[in-house]
């Protein structure tokens, strides 16, 4: 079977924002103008396609990244010519801080990015940590900033916003006619044409002469904009300083080189709510963000040597793909979404899942249209669809050839910050509560669960308290699962300061074989792990600490390193200080000793954890809280308050800016002391103020609140 669609003409890209920007009216305007709906749902109605989920209607917020397949053909082609056409596939991701890792996870597997800006506030902290995770994945970028026709809108100080806070590289390809209610259509620099919207929302584009009040600043920025694109090309400097300019064909071939290279990210302007410049900026989409041709080739490790390959975005290398969502579905059951970068797969043949050396049978493959499901056969590269029926399969999981296995680079996510108790209401919700999270924590990586070994409670973890109520709620709506849920608690960490050394020998005689296991360990501070750096033989890495073995001459047998190694790590999540996993510890095994009889794996394991536990314990062990990066947004007569309220709460303010006729706080304050932060704001700001916050980093607690941190835990258990 061949391709139904030439891969040139493929779009891979994201839309993403901070919350509130317009990101799924954006989206529900493509899904309208490419003929994939009929009728455009609002997110305030509670109808949209993109947003299907329950909760995301009641709550008008985005939650889950959404897929959708579609079809483009560019406004500048006669509508009968479908020769340029595109296919899309997009995903609307959320902007709430607390599913972030639906931006990261999108962004991994995407070739491009629309990023939404609210054309009053302009950029807005998730905006920064979208752009960053964008810079991180180097993905191609063009702007749009959006909701012009709001009051107190500026197309200007947005756009600044931008060249101030993300990236000094962005260029006005357009600029607005008219502001706030007189908002009426956008001038395209580089063809000097000024273009409105008319018939049923706003589907007719229409092409005219620039209005007289605009035509000088247009040439003013257009000047800039071709200045701007001639730079990247020495042969066309050149020209440019001889006075010949280049023709707009040259100018966009140019530009668009300058986008899939991250060296300009253009900026567009409209309301997606009053459909006004949304076409335009697909056409963008096809004129400047890549195809997954123009994207290098995807690294990968070969199973089998251990060595770096290359896949390519051909049908006729091997099958490779990387695995990025699950998503439970009510009618098929689990669908997992996965990125093609080489090969090609059939519906009902056999896949290699690399990661977990399983071989699975792919049952059926759709492509999504939201909520709606598009069955095919097969799937090439450079392609985004879902499987039924993989079991073993979860995020980051790698999918190929079982002849030429390789593993694709994996998707790293934070980790939770917050936790709660949760347990069932009665014995039939205790039996379906443990599937219920399960299938949940699959869907989403920076969802956890683990049991408390002292109390035998469940506890859940996250990236916040709005992720974790979704998630209580889910499990009452889609698996009928009724719990009881506790406070809100902080996710503490611990860690050494220092080094030290400690041994600890296990042996027990109990009449018969006794148990015999003796080992010698320095812990450390872990340095930061260089992703390029080789990893080496006697080195095991995980994500919070590293294991060397440097055992020489054979003092305990090669068998039983491995059960000290799972000693240390039991050791390691225990903590020393108030029971807190320790993090960051780089433990090196150096002497011990062994019994030809009494020696055993559970007495290396046992002896393991007590001696990185001892030698924690001399290492100045310290509690670490995450510290939260929270901007405030406030009418200036209660500046005083917000800032002096924020240092009572061992916050530290590091910026205070103006946006529109209110001021922004910048500041860093912990977790623990922001609970309920919200009720306070409104309180003190007459119901004015609000505030966003995402997690920052991790901090050692100053002594006194370490001391009641120890004695809260102790009175919990």
């Amino acid at each position: 079977m061949l391709r139904d669609y030439p891969l040139e003409r493929v779009r891979n890209f994201g839309i993403i924002a901070h919350i509130d920007a317009g990101k799924t009216t954006t989206s529900e305007r493509i899904l309208f103008y490419t003929g994939m709906i009929h009728k455009i749902g609002e997110v305030h109605e509670g109808e949209t396609v993109t947003d299907w989920m329950e909760q995301e209607r009641e709550r008008g917020i985005t939650i889950t990244a959404a897929a959708i397949t579609c079809f483009w053909n560019p406004t500048y082609m006669p509508k009968t010519d479908v020769s340029l056409k595109h296919r899309f596939n997009i995903i609307d991701t959320p902007g709430h801080i607390d599913f972030t890792v639906e931006v990261k996870r999108s962004l991994r597997v995407l070739d491009g990015a629309v990023v939404v800006f609210d054309g009053v506030a302009g950029v807005e902290p998730q905006s920064e940590t979208n752009w960053r995770y964008a810079d991180e994945g180097e993905v191609p970028r063009i702007c749009f900033i959006n909701k012009l026709d709001r009051m107190g809108a500026s197309f200007e100080k947005s756009y600044a916003s931008i060249l101030d806070r993300l990236n000094r590289s962005a260029v006005r390809m357009q600029i607005p006619v008219g502001l706030e209610e007189n908002f009426t259509s956008v001038v395209d620099l580089l063809k000097m044409k000024a273009y409105d919207f008319t018939g049923e929302k706003g589907i007719e584009v229409n092409e005219k002469e620039i209005p007289a009040d605009y035509v000088e600043e247009a040439k003013k920025y257009r000047a800039m904009l071709v200045e701007k694109i001639v730079e990247q090309d020495d042969a066309l400097m050149s020209q440019y300083l001889e006075g010949k300019e280049p023709s707009v064909e040259v100018l966009k071939a140019t530009l668009r080189k300058a986008v899939i290279a991250n060296k300009i990210f253009p900026v567009f302007c409209g309301s997606a709510l009053k459909n006004k410049g949304v076409q335009l900026v697909l056409d963008a989409v096809i004129d400047y963000l890549p195809s997954p041709l123009d994207m290098p080739a995807t690294r990968a490790i070969e199973v089998k040597s251990g060595l770096p390959v290359e896949r390519h975005a051909s049908d006729e290398e091997p099958f490779s793909a990387l695995v990025f969502k699950l998503q439970t579905d009510p009618f098929v059951g689990q669908l997992a979404f996965f990125r093609v970068y080489s090969g090609s797969v059939e519906a009902g043949s056999y896949v290699y899942n690399s990661s977990t050396g399983s071989r699975e049978r792919l049952s059926r493959i759709v492509r999504l249209q939201a909520d709606k499901r598009e069955e095919v056969k097969q799937v090439f590269a450079g392609e985004i669809a879902a499987a039924v029926g993989l079991k073993e399969a979860r995020t980051s999981h790698t999918l190929c050839d079982e002849a030429n296995p390789v593993v694709l680079e994996a998707i790293k996510f934070a980790d939770p910050v917050i936790s709660l108790r949760i347990e069932p209401k009665t014995k039939a919700d205790q039996e379906k509560m443990g599937f219920a999270l399960k299938r949940l924590a699959d869907e989403d990586p920076t969802f956890r669960i683990k049991s408390d070994q002292e109390t035998g409670e469940t506890v859940i973890m996250g990236m916040g308290e709005l992720q974790l109520e979704i998630m209580v709620d889910r499990m009452k709506r889609e698996f009928s699962v009724e719990a009881n849920v506790g406070k809100p608690q902080v996710a503490y960490r611990e860690t050494i300061q220092g080094e030290a050394e400690a041994e600890h020998k296990h042996i027990k005689q109990t009449g018969g074989r006794g148990q015999y296991g003796h080992v010698k360990v320095v812990v450390r501070p872990m340095k930061p792990i260089d992703p390029e750096a080789k990893v080496k033989k006697n080195v095991s890495r995980y994500d919070h600490f590293e294991f060397i073995d440097s055992i020489k001459g054979g003092v305990i047998p090669i068998e039983f390193i491995p059960a000290v190694e799972k000693g240390v790590k039991e050791g390691l999540e225990r903590g020393v200080v108030a029971g807190f996993t320790l993090v960051n510890v780089s433990v090196e095994l150096i002497f011990g000793s062994s019994h030809d009889v009494d020696s055993s794996e559970i007495a290396f394991k046992i002896a393991g954890s007590q001696a990185v536990q001892d030698a924690c314990k001399r290492a100045r062990p310290v509690i670490l809280e995450p510290i939260m990066k929270v901007e405030v947004v406030t009418p200036d007569k209660f500046l005083g308050d917000v800032t002096g309220h924020l240092a009572s709460k061992r916050g530290q303010v590091e910026n205070v800016s103006e946006r529109g006729l209110n001021k922004v706080v910048d500041a860093k304050c912990p977790l623990a002391e922001m609970f309920g932060y919200i009720t306070t704001l409104r309180s003190m700001s007459e119901g004015r103020a609000s505030f966003t916050m995402e997690f920052d980093h991790y901090e050692a607690v100053p002594p006194n609140v370490a001391q009641t941190i120890i004695e809260a835990r102790g009175m919990a258990k």
